[in-house]
């Protein structure tokens, strides 16, 4: 029996938000089985939201929850965390609206994780898995997940920078470490657009120190790199939390072509929409599916 799990005890990390630039307190806490991941603003007399895809207000450079009114902003780095040590439950705390982005991995949350401690619930664990093939399709951009018997990402990004170009990677848990694998990956921007983002109220709080800044022919960060196709990495990093908000872990290959966060919870939408797609089970047998990119052409 595969068993729900939440953390053992609380654990506390501070920071600012990438877009607000303001600083946040951030308490993370076990919780109930069937409970999920629900945030708690504190500031707000502990008004909860519930980490689901119903409750995504935006999507935009960032992953967004409301519920009332009441914003909890940048989920995507802690929620990636959560899912990929499967922990099922917990509540978290926050004091401001945005969470803090700290080195713009997940990393640190991983580490939160564990020094809280992972305990071991007695309700049975549920997982979505998929019947048949959903898609969404944006232009050149495009998603899916294919029924499989494992949870598998394939992501490609395509971008003309000399340090980007075309990367692809897969990713399968059980096979590859997320704690060193995804989770170091930072999130990334493009110096030519800082300008335009900061007019637009975003990334108040960004920094060299909690971001890739990619300049034209390199990039800003004097440490440089953590891995040659972070970026890449950093996407799906991004993607393991967007898809956390099915409140349910996932049995299905998923395939990415140079999406985002908009398309990522449009396509965890989709999946639930449709409830021909997918049933809930209990315990996933582990096998390695093998699906394919399409072939893709070189970046001019």
């Amino acid at each position: 029996m595969v068993c729900q799990q939440t953390v053992a005890s609380s654990a506390v990390v501070s920071g600012i938000g990438v877009h607000t630039g303001v600083k946040v307190n951030l308490r993370l806490s076990p919780a109930p089985a069937n409970t999920g991941i629900v945030f708690k603003r504190t500031d707000l007399e502990g008004f909860p939201i519930e980490a689901r895809v119903r409750n995504v207000e935006r999507v935009s450079y960032a992953t967004t929850l409301m519920r009332k009114g009441v914003l909890i902003s940048t989920t995507e780095h802690l929620l990636s965390a959560l899912s990929a040590l499967q922990v099922d439950n917990a509540t978290v705390e926050i004091d401001n609206l945005e969470l803090p982005i700290i080195d713009g991995s997940s990393l640190p949350f991983v580490r939160l994780i564990r020094e809280a401690g992972i305990k071991q619930q007695r309700a049975r664990r549920k997982y979505i898995k998929i019947l048949k093939a959903v898609e969404v399709v944006d232009g050149g951009k495009r998603m899916a997940v294919y029924p499989a018997e494992s949870f598998v990402i394939t992501y490609r990004i395509l971008f003309p920078h000399p340090l980007i170009g075309e990367q692809i990677r897969e990713y399968v848990p059980g096979e590859a470490s997320y704690e060193r694998e995804i989770a170091p990956a930072r999130t990334f921007g493009f110096m030519e657009e800082l300008e335009g983002l900061r007019k637009m109220g975003l990334i108040r709080g960004g920094s060299l120190e909690n971001a890739v800044v990619l300049t034209k022919d390199g990039v800003a960060n004097p440490e440089g790199l953590r891995f040659p196709d972070e970026f890449c990495r950093h996407k799906m990093l991004d993607l393991i939390g967007d898809l956390a908000l099915l409140g349910h872990p996932l049995i299905g290959h998923v395939l990415a072509d140079r999406a985002g966060h908009a398309m990522h919870a449009a396509l965890a939408t989709r999946i639930l929409a449709d409830k021909t797609a997918w049933k809930l089970v209990t315990a996933p047998e582990a096998q390695r599916p093998r699906l394919e990119m399409e072939p893709v052409r070189s970046v001019a």
